[in-house]
């Protein structure tokens, strides 16, 4: 190798130190964060008394899935679950109104003049029918945008999450198990980037955990 390529090579080398990591590479970083997480608090979640029911449908549902183990001291735990959630009810109405009208008419009378004399024939028919109907619906929608935070503040994962509630779940429960899936789906994730059999680079492998740290 020629001393003018050795310094080239050194060159782009410190142009893409000097660049950071690039989107793939904190990809990478995020995932393996996640893996290294074992204690996680659910924290107050913004929005008043409501947030308050949801949070422990968020906590409950995350210690059914035995991912990590959700403490209620902030001090012992890896990582931290925020965010704000609400829960409305309200009332929506649908009104419609149909109409069928008909008129006609057909009457007989007599007329005379001077020099003639002549009959006529009329009637009357009408018909009208007009229908209206008001319904009033009752709505309930549970909404929950949260995020998990490491202790250095960095937000590892964040997901908005809505439901109106299912056939057997209330709104603030399926919002809640809506979250906890998505957090499986992204661990799952994580653990298949660490095993080889997918990359966010699309090489197929990737590097093994602590490889890549935040910045």
């Amino acid at each position: 190798m020629t001393v003018g390529k050795a310094c080239m090579l050194a060159l782009l080398a410190q142009v893409a130190a000097l660049q950071g990591p690039t989107p793939d590479d904190l990809e990478r970083a995020r995932l393996l964060e996640l893996l290294s997480i074992r204690r996680v608090y659910v924290d107050r979640l913004g929005g008043g008394e409501v947030a308050s029911h949801i949070r422990d449908m968020i906590l409950a549902s995350l210690h059914s899935a035995k991912l990590f183990v959700v403490t209620e001291s902030p001090e012992t735990a890896d990582a931290f679950l925020r965010g704000s959630a609400e829960d409305l009810v309200y009332t929506e109405t649908f009104a419609s109104s149909e109409g069928l009208e008909a008129r006609g008419a057909l009457g007989s009378g007599t007329t005379r003049t001077t020099e003639s004399q002549g009959r006529r024939t009329y009637a009357s028919v009408g018909v009208g029918e007009h229908s209206s109907s008001r319904i009033a619906e009752r709505r309930h929608e549970a909404t929950a945008a949260v995020r998990l935070v490491n202790k250095r503040g960095d937000v590892i994962w964040a997901t908005t999450q809505e439901s109106t509630g299912g056939k057997f779940r209330g709104a603030s429960a399926d919002v809640a198990d809506k979250i906890t899936r998505q957090l499986l789906a992204e661990y799952e994730k994580a653990k298949r980037l660490v095993s080889g059999q997918v990359g966010t680079s699309g090489t197929g492998s990737s590097p093994g955990p602590g490889a890549i740290n935040f910045p």
